[in-house]
């Protein structure tokens, strides 16, 4: 999220979470005091950071000055910088990248999140992963599991009925010209909706 507004639409629209990239290479990055301007205007979802590589305690700053609930490492964080962080962790892998259930069981995580693997990019690269191929790993992790990597309105049930997982991660389905559209997280928070049987 880079704007109160599309920050809205989301919460409106009935979304649990929404998240702030602080990674300067990404086109989504937001400055972090933007971010805790947009915390501020939607207290009634749950925020994440994204950062990759960054020092744990910018981390724990950008944390508290927007009220992170979570943050999400997409980098090559290990388990002892985890333990350095002052929130709940989302650890991100990227399937086909050296991702292992036994890897992310033994990951202090709060929870799992599994990308695409492009070589040479941290994620946010808009494509899927072999869902199939990865159904029996994914399904042996301990712990509740994001599934992120190319989900749009027109896959997400199939993303359902193979992982059955505990949230998806979507961003790019989700944009014109490269900034959110309220109509189109209307239109993809209305297939969770039938998706969980709500409409």
């Amino acid at each position: 999220m880079k704007t109160v507004g599309a920050a809205r639409a989301a919460e409106g629209a009935g979304a649990d979470f929404i998240g702030f990239i602080f990674w300067r290479r990404s086109h989504r990055f937001v400055e972090p005091q933007q971010a805790a301007r947009i915390r501020e205007a939607v207290p009634h979802v749950k925020a994440v950071g994204v950062f990759v590589d960054e020092e744990p305690g910018v981390v724990n700053d950008v944390a508290r000055l927007c009220h992170l609930d979570l943050v999400q490492l997409h980098g090559h964080e290990d388990a002892s910088y985890a333990g350095r962080i002052e929130r709940p962790v989302i650890k991100a892998y990227r399937y086909g990248d050296g991702f292992t259930a036994e890897a992310a069981n033994a990951f202090p995580a709060a929870m799992i999140l599994v990308d695409a693997y492009r070589k040479g990019e941290a994620g946010g690269t808009g494509t899927c992963f072999d869902w199939r191929r990865a159904q029996r790993e994914i399904a042996a992790v301990e712990k509740p599991v994001l599934i992120a990597g190319g989900i749009s309105e027109a896959n997400v049930r199939e993303v359902n009925d193979i992982f059955h997982p505990f949230a998806v991660d979507v961003s790019g389905s989700l944009e014109v010209h490269r900034e959110k559209s309220a109509e189109r997280i209307a239109a993809f928070m209305a297939q969770i909706d039938k998706i969980n049987g709500r409409n």
